[in-house]
């Protein structure tokens, strides 16, 4: 990334999908909301809106794997979903491998912590982390 980019960045759930927004410049990630899913399929229409007000110049998906590096259930949906985001959006979709996201935010906020909260800490902590390899 030469230029300064807009990214945003999802920790994608068959319930709800936390969003992160990050800029390539600062290194630096800011979670967003979390969007419920419409009837088990992704919110797309408040993902359009996000697209819409934020313009990123890329998406980053989260990708849940175990401990050990090995795909998991979750794996091959938060792949559709990527795939599915770059279809419709028309715009680069990068793949962050992640591990354990949705427990280091749950740590990092408290236990008693809304799910919707945590679940857009998470999305920070992949985009944040994927910014990190970036540099």
């Amino acid at each position: 990334m030469s230029s300064p980019q807009t990214l945003l960045g999802f920790d994608f759930g068959e319930k709800r999908t936390g969003v992160a927004v990050g800029q390539s410049l600062t290194g630096t990630a800011t979670g967003l909301t979390t969007l419920s899913s419409q009837r088990n399929k992704p919110d797309w229409p408040g993902i359009e809106m996000l697209i819409k007000e934020w313009q990123p110049n890329a998406l980053v998906v989260g990708i849940p794997v175990h401990m050990d590096g090995k795909e998991q259930p979750m794996t091959v949906a938060a792949r559709k979903f990527a795939r599915q985001l770059a279809g419709r959006f028309n715009l680069p979709v990068h793949e962050a491998e992640e591990r354990l996201s949705s427990a280091e935010a749950e740590q990092s906020l408290g236990s008693h912590a809304a799910k919707e909260a945590i679940d857009q800490e998470a999305a920070r902590i992949i985009l944040q982390s994927w910014l990190g390899e970036q540099s």
